[in-house]
């Protein structure tokens, strides 16, 4: 009931990627078969973590969360997309919009929060290994999985409720291929001013200062690896170059979205499909195709099914 009596606006209008039909045809093949090769790989990445006895290590345990997250992520937004491509009139109803809205920062503030996770994993390992077993133990990795889902939704739980507080009295044209706070703001029939700084604090904030954060600790664990001698240097280095560029791939676009006044700028589109469906999908196949280990499993699971 409060949906219906805080806006007379039952549904949107998608303006869409782009309004040439040549582009959109030429957009759409090229997303479906990304989509069609890249998704099933991160599938294959959760079964093979889930079925090789060797990869329980936590570091794996997260890639497996991680992939998982990011292929659920890229279900938001994609196929939507994919049918819009071929369709004259594009429309998603308010609700559905409201829901789109909340699983896309629920699963993308805790895909954020996860990396977090995945930095301070890196940290034990390398800086106080002698204390990882008994800090990164499956109790404590489960605790911290419970956390980042926890802080997903709690993180868009509160974009929700700041949007249902809203009233759409009027336009109903998004300028965009999906629902998302700086497109939808711009409707309400109301002044937004203290809301957007209330966005920009949950969303750009959060980003900047977790995007801050993690660098800041890769450089110490860096530094650290590099002063050292030990035989897993190079193991150490190449995992946490996977890390960090895994980390400008999912905070570049968001700071560039969220930490900035809801205005539109030419690259908002372009930047938007990277970030809710390329690099999503691209995430867990870096960290796999840096990983040997990871490799050598998916390689003897992909063997054995051909068998």
């Amino acid at each position: 009931m409060e949906i219906e009596n805080s806006t007379v606006v039952k549904e949107f209008i998608l303006l869409g990627l782009t309004q040439s039909r040549n582009i959109q045809l030429l957009v759409f093949m090229l997303i479906l078969i990304f989509y069609l090769i890249i998704l099933p790989g991160n599938f294959l990445i959760i079964l093979t973590i889930r079925l090789d006895p060797g990869l329980t290590a936590p570091l794996y345990f997260f890639l497996g969360n991680l992939a998982f997250l990011d292929a659920s992520y890229s279900f938001i937004v994609a196929p939507r997309m994919l049918v819009d491509f071929l369709s004259e009139k594009k429309v998603i109803s308010y609700r559905n919009c409201i829901a789109q809205l909340f699983f896309l920062h629920f699963l993308g503030g805790g895909e954020g929060l996860l990396l977090v996770v995945m930095a301070f994993d890196r940290y034990i390992a390398i800086c106080r290994p002698l204390h990882y077993s008994t800090v990164m133990n499956p109790r404590a990795c489960y605790a911290l999985l419970l956390a980042l889902w926890l802080g997903g939704f709690v993180h868009s739980i509160i974009q929700v409720a700041l949007i249902l507080r809203l009233p759409f009295c009027g336009p109903n044209q998004l300028d965009n291929f999906f629902c998302d706070v700086p497109q939808v703001i711009k409707l309400a029939c109301t002044d937004t001013f203290v809301v957007e700084l209330l966005m920009v604090f949950n969303s750009g904030l959060m980003t900047l200062l977790c995007f801050l954060g993690l660098l800041s600790s890769y450089a110490v664990i860096l530094c650290r690896v590099r002063g050292s001698s030990s035989e897993g240097k190079n193991k150490a280095m190449s995992t946490c170059t996977t890390h960090i560029i895994v980390i400008f791939l999912m905070f570049g676009p968001s700071i560039f979205i969220y930490t900035r006044p809801f205005r539109a700028f030419p690259a908002d589109k372009v930047v938007s499909l990277f970030h809710t469906v390329i690099f999503p999908l691209l995430n867990p196949m870096i960290y796999t195709l840096r990983n040997q280990e990871v490799k050598a499993s998916m390689r003897r699971l992909f063997n054995q099914l051909l068998a």
